[in-house]
Formats: structure tokens, sequence, C-alpha cells
């Protein structure tokens, strides 16, 4: 499980330091070092997953190429900019220049740890939906509680 955010700047190279605590939730190839998945993700940002949280994401979108022409251009989008990568020794990240250029990234980055994935934002990005949807915070208790949680209590007045 990822949480928190962290800060980071490319080098000249496009690598990027992945925080220790992100490391920990990752698995080690054959060769030694941790591996992982970067795919382009939703809302302008990187999605950065463990081999086995890729493999749970893998089971949960419907593969199957009879599935309608929706499914299969999201299949093409989606693979088509799917990479397994190996950390460096360092703890270094390689950005391909494709997923670079998708989601905007130039020089620092925001990693931002949601549960089952870390993403990876431009920082001006990440700092500018903070500064629109900060406080929406309070707004967005039925995503948590649910209707039977505090949204609904207040909704009938107690």
């Amino acid at each position: 499980m990822w949480l928190g955010e962290s800060t980071h700047t490319l080098d000249n190279k496009n690598r990027v330091f992945l925080a220790k605590r992100f490391q920990e939730g990752l698995e080690r190839g054959a060769d030694g070092n941790l591996t992982a998945v970067l795919t382009r993700g939703f809302e302008g940002c990187l999605f950065l997953f463990s081999k086995a949280g890729f493999q749970s994401v893998l089971e949960r979108l419907n593969t199957q190429a009879f599935e309608g022409s929706d499914a299969r251009l999201m299949q093409r989008l989606f693979f088509s900019s799917s990479n397994a990568l190996d950390l460096d020794s360092a703890g270094r990240l390689l950005l391909p220049e494709k997923l670079k250029t998708l989601a905007g990234i130039d020089k620092e980055v925001v990693m931002v740890g949601v549960i089952d994935r870390i993403e990876i934002w431009p920082a001006e990005t990440w700092r500018a939906l903070e500064a629109k949807h900060g406080n929406d915070f309070d707004r967005l208790d039925r995503v948590i509680c649910g209707d039977n949680g505090r949204a609904s209590t207040r909704t009938n007045g107690t």
C-alpha cells in the first residue's frame, strides 16, 4: 500500500528517484533490480504499479478483443503506453520520452501514493489540482462513507 507524496527532480537523462517508502512496495526481478510497470494515467498523470498490482489491473480490465470498439481503443491506448521497467541501483526510474510527453512532465514531479499505485504528476499540474480541489475534501465524504455515512446524516438534518 502506498501513501503520501514526495517531490523529485528529473536528472538530465530523464531519471527520477523513487522515494524509499515507494520502493518498498516493489518486487525484485531475476537480476535483483526492483521492477515496476509505468503507464499512462488519467487527468494528466502517470501510473506506476508493482508487477503484482499491474496484474490486478489486467484482471479488472477486460482484454477480450470482441467487446466493442471502445474497449479495443482503450486497450490500444493503454497497452501501447505501458512499460515494464527496472529501477537502477540508485533507486531511479527512467521515464520514457513518450510518457514524459503525454503527462507534460518537464523537470519537477510529485509522486502521490494512491493505495495500489503511485501517480507521477508534473509538479505544476499537481499543485494546481490541489489548489482547485483542496476545499472539496469534505464534499467528497460520500466516496469514503457511502450513502450511510456523514453525507446522509447531513442531508437528514441531524
